[in-house]
């Protein structure tokens, strides 16, 4: 059997494709639980987290990254869309070449890989390494008696992994064989992905680290925000209590004071008061802490869609529909990049262990279609149908999404019916037409190139005019200018044409 090897260089091993290796477990090195670093974070402490991920200790980083989509809904809103901008799309399979082998080879990664069942659970697994930097899935492969296909696509959270030291670019496994380092990721078992964000390091490109700054401080804004809400409006509270008060006197004035706005009830002796002060209403207050959190969503917005029309207030629904959700080039970015890994991490090795290595593979492609405001092309392509352009048909079908009736379905619509169609209609209702209709048909369906040249000068003598004096003059003076010799033309044609069928009958 040819030994196969990976696209580093490394022998696979066929025996060690069925057995799982990143597995979790409580006494592994690898913990399915992680703890929280979101709950009171601190400007200090996001920066030393940030500044651990920087020098490869990922592991609060991407807790944090976990946390941030979890906590936040405008967050999780955005970068769910984005994910699913490309996982609901399918993508076509490319054959090589036209030839039979190729073509079942890309029929053999349509059937086993395009149309499993797990295929777009795995591309938004895979776009987990938006807001983390990376991800990484491991395949669970089955193995018949005489083909090997991908059994299940096992998500993997980047917690287990970390990069080497020395690069900074290959993932390694965290494993009790070198808890340091960890060790190489096994040959044709792992689809990585690595979100090409900004160039650099992979463990630097996520958008979870430049949302990071603004999600802390919506954090605070909006836990201010409660605590303003808790109070606004309330009146404020004055007790007010006798000189001769001893300090517990005062300790319980204080007590009743804090609990009436709560309990809406006090007990205090004859000696003490309790004074209600309504508080300035109309206030700014509130609308400091609404701005600040719509800002903050804003530049998540931006960051994660590139663009705030869909997924923020201020724009209409036809703007909104052209945009899309995301913004088509950042989509076409993405799909490009996630189809270049499932063409290196799986649809290569499925090739290799089922048909041998080959010179070239098929391919995997994501069409991207980018959004259009129908109802703007729709009513140019109109104005312009009426100043005489032509167009396709199938063109505007195309982009109503309209197919092609056939000549047995039942149709609406249509050019509307002409003088000189509802004549010939008539006639085809009266019976079969004779030679003489067939005549006159022609010379009516003539009868624009013939009365051109004589109402032309007319239309423009009267277009000119200013009174009815002035409109009866120029007509008297155009009437040299209009050419009758067309008119004549035809009716001398259709003059003979009769006469000579008369001829032939009467004979």
């Amino acid at each position: 059997m040819t030994q196969l090897l990976d696209q580093y260089g490394r022998p696979v091993r066929r025996a060690e494709l069925t057995r799982l290796h990143a597995e979790p477990g409580l006494t592994s090195v690898r913990q399915a639980w992680a703890g929280t670093v979101a709950s009171g974070l601190t400007p200090q402490r996001l920066a030393s987290i940030l500044l651990a991920a920087d020098e490869g200790d990922l592991e609060s980083f991407l807790i944090l990254a976990e946390e941030m989509e979890e906590r936040d809904q405008h967050y999780f809103s955005v970068l769910g869309t984005r994910k699913r901008k490309i996982s609901g799309i399918r993508p076509t399979v490319k054959p090589v070449s036209d030839s039979a082998g190729d073509k079942k080879i890309a029929a053999a990664v349509q059937e086993h890989i395009v149309e499993h069942d797990g295929f777009a659970d795995l591309i938004e697994d895979m776009l987990d390494a938006l807001g983390k930097g990376f991800s990484v899935m491991e395949i669970d492969w089955d193995r018949s008696a005489r083909e090997w296909s991908p059994g299940e696509f096992i998500y993997r959270t980047p917690r287990f992994f970390r990069f080497d030291r020395e690069t900074g670019r290959e993932i390694r496994l965290i494993d009790e064989a070198d808890m340091l380092d960890g060790v190489p990721l096994a040959p044709f078992k792992f689809i990585t992905h690595r979100a090409k964000l900004k160039s650099g390091l992979a463990c630097r490109s996520g958008l979870a680290r430049v949302s990071a700054f603004a999600w802390m401080c919506k954090a605070y804004t909006v836990k201010d925000w409660m605590a303003f809400i808790e109070t606004y409006g309330l009146p404020l509270r004055l007790g007010r209590y006798d000189p001769r008060a001893t300090k517990e006197d005062v300790e319980k004035l204080f007590l009743a004071v804090a609990n009436i706005g709560t309990d809406a009830a006090a007990v205090l002796p004859k000696s003490m008061d309790i004074d209600f002060q309504e508080t300035m209403r109309g206030g700014t207050g509130d609308k400091v802490f609404e701005n600040f959190a719509r800002w903050a969503d804003e530049q998540t917005s931006k960051a994660v869609l590139g663009q705030t029309m869909t997924s923020d207030d201020g724009s209409s629904m036809a703007q909104a529909n052209v945009h899309d959700e995301v913004r088509h080039d950042i989509a076409e970015a993405d799909a490009r990049s996630v189809m270049g890994s499932l063409n290196r991490d799986l649809v290569k090795p499925f090739v290799d262990l089922n048909y041998g290595v080959q010179d070239r593979y098929p391919r995997l492609l994501l069409e991207i279609t980018e959004a259009e405001d129908i109802d703007m092309i729709m009513t140019h392509t109109a104005a312009m149908v009426e100043r005489g352009m032509t167009v396709k048909t199938s063109e505007v079908r195309s982009k109503l999404g309209y197919s092609e009736p056939d000549a047995d379905d039942e149709v609406i619509g249509g050019a509307p019916k002409t003088e000189t169609d509802e004549t010939a209609k008539n006639r085809a209702d009266d019976g079969p037409a004779d030679e003489l209709d067939e005549i006159e048909a022609e010379m009516l369906a003539e009868w624009r190139d013939v009365s051109e040249d004589l109402l032309a000068p007319l239309e423009a003598a009267i277009a000119g005019a200013s009174s009815y004096e002035d409109a009866m003059a120029a007509l008297e003076a155009a009437a040299p200018d209009m050419r009758s010799s067309k008119l004549v033309e035809t009716l001398v044609k259709g003059m003979f044409m009769a006469r000579a069928t008369g001829d032939v009958n009467d004979g």
